[in-house]
């Protein structure tokens, strides 16, 4: 049974401080209209204020698709008010996602396409396997590509950016992975296995130190280099009041030796 669950969300937290939200109830691509943006959004907020979870998995349901894009038929009825709502909320989604205090990791199966290619951009890291595909599409049905499509230029370079934007094409997973676009591509058979391995080397180190690096990688982003290499002074320093320094180290010199 799930730890938490909403209708368009479910959280199971193992013993080792792993989350996985599962998007639920979504359609078979796992679609991302408003009431499905809500419901990630609120189980997000409630893992985030759990200081035991060390990292989130975030999964659709089934292997079609990661998340196929936002609800069209939704979509298309919007008007100039609702339209900045409906994205306002999409947008606030993403950033619950890159915000998260541990790391996420996207499970990328299948599609994933516009406002789901910006879900899986807002994660920290993404494993596709050999049957994904990634599109940016909005430029085909009237709409730029827009809120997190801004991290793609700095992850994928400008010019692998315009052209996903501006054609609308979608690539697949190898070449996602010669462009940067995902960190790992492994055979459909072993894409759990792959996130599992990928989870619990997060989960094993100290929830602390991988807290602070992450805050730290998204303070780099907007920050002058000096700034950022000055407050590493003080933020080396601050992890011993941890304790995971000392506790971590020490296991480190106490393992057994090769013979």
């Amino acid at each position: 049974m799930p730890d938490f669950l909403f209708h368009h969300a479910a959280v199971v937290i193992d013993a080792e401080g792993v989350a996985t939200l599962a998007i639920r109830e979504a359609k078979s691509l796992n679609i991302l209209s408003t009431p499905v943006i809500a419901d990630l959004s609120a189980a997000l907020r409630q893992l985030a204020g759990d200081a035991s979870v060390r990292a989130v998995v975030l999964r659709g349901s089934g292997d079609k698709a990661f998340v196929a894009g936002a609800d069209i038929k939704e979509m298309g009825a919007l008007d100039v008010a609702s339209a900045r709502t409906f994205i306002d909320g999409l947008r606030q989604l993403c950033e619950a996602v890159r915000e998260f205090p541990a790391p996420v990791i996207a499970r990328i199966p299948g599609w994933t396409l516009g406002g789901g290619l910006e879900l899986a951009l807002a994660c920290d890291v993404r494993i596709a396997s050999d049957a994904a595909h990634f599109g940016m599409p909005e430029v085909k049905v009237g709409i730029p590509s827009i809120i997190h499509a801004a991290l793609l230029p700095r992850l994928i370079g400008h010019a692998r950016a315009n052209w996903l934007l501006l054609t609308g094409e979608n690539i697949d997973a190898q070449r996602a992975l010669s462009w940067g676009l995902v960190d790992a591509v492994v055979a459909a058979a072993d894409l759990d296995a792959e996130v599992a391995r990928t989870a619990a080397r997060f989960a094993s180190c100290g929830p602390a130190v991988m807290r602070q690096q992450k805050r730290l990688l998204r303070e780099w982003q907007h920050e002058p280099l000096e700034t950022s290499i000055r407050k590493g002074v003080d933020e080396f320093a601050s992890a011993f009041a941890t304790g995971e320094p000392q506790r971590y180290m020490q296991a480190f010199v106490d393992r057994p030796k090769p013979d």
